[in-house]
């Protein structure tokens, strides 16, 4: 079937479109209703099921035939360590440790925090928790310890699964003190732990509420999976909330392993058997969904990296791991690109390896500029993709189809809408825009599986931050178009539309053209209050480490360029030439923060920062 009989199928009976896509796995009880509207606008997939999403991404493959196939491989380039399990060892270990769970007390319903770096052990845990009905919450390993104790207090977790430390480049984190302080926050100071002693920062003394994994497995014995209902949830993650308070997003048990098992084979277009990695954290949702569960769910072998784009040890390590481990598609965001294209523009490094086996590159997590897509598909020869999607979403909203129909690409959009997504765009009254125009992305409800169907504890945030606004929408926060042919352009967030004298300018349309100039890194774009026109964008820019430019003339050539490209009402104040942008251990622009700072406002250091030094760069290079 070609894309649009599938989309419109999907759009007009979910139930059987759905119900097809669940067959591909293995159902302990089969449901009764596909898809509940009983109490709508809060809908329910495949109502009255259970399942297990441990056995159908483990025990069901190991059953199937692929006990032997690998798994997961670790990479770890910051401690020169690599490690295989194969299907039937990550079942083994996943098992047992699921057995340390149980046997601390751990069972159907109860929440664990899992605050861990890039190691196995992490993922295992993961897995363990959904083997025997726990629900778990990953927080990103490192997080600030005030962050890590709200967190604590929202999810109320029976158990902590820890690390001795964190790597980030060449820094070892200590994890434990951060720990400590957070449950010290939180008031719940004797909380179970389990604790990975690393080698980089072996644990010495240890809490008497904690025990060591190779203590708590060494105990253990094995258990096997526990059903669960399909609207149970798999997991908590938190995402940042405009009141300071983070949203607990919940996901689905049932709705989240169809939607992901669907997604590899018609998206990514992979296969059982092949080598996927996505080249993310599992702090984050791109994590949960695309390192963890779907390569699983499909039977491929996915990689979990405990390394960086450039820097372990330089901008070729990306093409390194393609090349060692043969991986067929990679997923990772437009910002890790950015920064590999910054240090090797040409190149170099890239010619080195063999990346024969790459066939697609999906990129994520924050709008793909054309000048990036292009250089992309130049350097690496093969289709490159930018899909769009949310941590509420957990997989993609819109997206090139590339299992079911390779489309046409348009850089800057990330081509149409997913089946399951009915994508609208709105003004501010909620009437549906022609064609072209910018105005509210939504979706009309209901949600295809796997998004979210609540947040954890709080049903009304829910519906006072999605439903709210635009009654039968659901609100994504991001502005942009749906152009003549369907394709989706997000150009920004809602709050990052800029109003210069009444004219409506997205950050996204400006950095566009900022990108095109060949000294250009990388860009971000900010609206700034002005006296007279209301605000007026300021643009920064990062230069490639090879540019050689005069900074007034290419201030000059910059600002010549937006008058071109965008008109002359979108001309910058001005734009300031950083080392740097301020981003999210994800690879997201802090965009807030730096308006924040240019109109001389106080700011949060947020707590999903990579580096807070950034922020003295920023206010210095404004000269505040």
């Amino acid at each position: 079937m070609s894309y649009q009989e599938l989309y419109r199928e999907s759009l007009e009976n979910p139930e059987a479109f759905w119900a097809r896509a669940a067959a591909g796995l293995d159902w302990s009880k089969p449901w009764q209703k596909v898809l509940d509207s009983g109490d709508a606008p809060y809908y329910e997939w495949f109502h009255g099921g259970e399942l297990n999403t441990c056995h159908n991404a483990l025990d069901r493959h190991c059953a199937g035939g692929r006990g032997a196939q690998a798994a997961l491989i670790y990479d770890s380039p910051v401690t020169s360590q690599q490690k295989t399990f194969t299907y039937d060892e990550l079942r083994d270990l996943v098992a047992r440790f699921a057995g340390a769970l149980a046997q601390q007390g751990v069972g159907k319903g109860d929440r664990v925090i899992i605050y861990m770096p890039m190691i196995p052990e992490a993922v295992i845990a993961m897995l363990a928790c959904a083997r025997i009905g726990a629900i778990h919450s990953v927080v990103f390993g490192g997080f600030a310890a005030r962050e890590l104790a709200t967190r604590i207090v929202d999810a109320g977790p029976k158990m902590i699964i820890s690390a001795s430390c964190g790597i980030e480049g060449k820094r070892v984190i200590p994890y434990v003190p951060l720990l400590e302080e957070a449950l010290t926050i939180a008031g719940v100071p004797e909380l179970p732990r389990i604790l990975v002693s690393r080698p980089q920062l072996p644990l010495v003394e240890m809490d008497p509420n904690a025990l060591t994994w190779a203590q708590a497995m060494e105990r253990a014995e094995p258990v096997d999976c526990v059903p669960v209902a399909a609207t149970d949830p798999l997991y908590i993650l938190y995402t940042s909330g405009t009141t300071g308070q983070p949203k607990g997003v919940v996901r689905p048990t049932g709705g989240h392993a169809v939607a992901l098992k669907w997604s590899m084979e018609n998206i990514y277009n992979v296969s059982p058997g092949d080598v996927y990695w996505a080249a993310s954290d599992i702090g984050w949702v791109v994590g949960h969904s695309y390192i963890v569960y779907a390569p699983l769910l499909h039977g491929c072998t996915t990689i979990l990296y405990e390394g960086k784009p450039i820097g372990t040890p330089d901008a070729g390590a990306f093409w390194r791991v393609i090349e060692q481990h043969s991986v067929n598609c990679l997923f990772t965001a437009p910002t890790a690109f950015r920064a590999i294209r910054r240090e090797d523009s040409d190149g170099e490094l890239l010619h080195k390896y063999d990346i024969s086996s790459l066939k697609t590159l999906f990129l994520a997590g924050e709008r793909c500029d054309p000048d990036t897509l292009h250089w992309a598909e130049k350097q690496l020869e093969v289709p490159v993709i930018d899909h769009w999607w949310q941590t509420e979403s957990g997989w993609a909203m819109a997206a090139n189809p590339m299992g079911i129909e390779r489309l046409p690409v348009k850089a800057g959009s990330p081509t149409v809408a997913v089946p399951g997504y009915d994508i609208r765009v709105l003004d501010d009254e909620g009437r549906e825009l022609p064609r072209g125009e910018t105005g509210n992305i939504v979706v009309k409800l209901p949600l295809p599986p796997g998004t979210l169907p609540t947040l954890w504890g709080n049903r009304q945030r829910y519906f006072d931050t999605y439903l709210s606004r635009f009654e039968g929408y659901y609100l994504t926060g991001d502005a942009g178009i749906l152009d003549e042919a369907g394709y989706l352009w997000v150009m920004s967030r809602i709050d990052d539309v800029i109003n210069v004298a009444g004219h409506r300018l997205s950050t996204g349309a400006l950095e566009e053209a900022l990108s095109t100039h060949g000294a250009v890194a990388e860009c971000a774009v900010i609206g700034v209050e002005d006296a007279l026109k209301g605000e007026m964008p300021l643009g920064f820019v990062v230069l490639n480490t090879n540019a050689q430019i005069d900074e007034a003339q290419l201030k000059a050539e910059l600002i010549k360029t937006v008058r071109s490209v965008v008109g002359p009402i979108a001309a910058p104040r001005d734009i300031v030439v950083v080392t740097r942008l301020p981003k999210t251990r994800s690879g997201k622009i802090l965009r807030g923060t730096m308006r924040k700072i240019a109109d001389g406002k106080e700011y949060k250091v947020p707590a999903t920062i990579e580096d807070p030094a950034v922020l003295d760069e920023i206010t210095e290079a404004l000269g505040l």
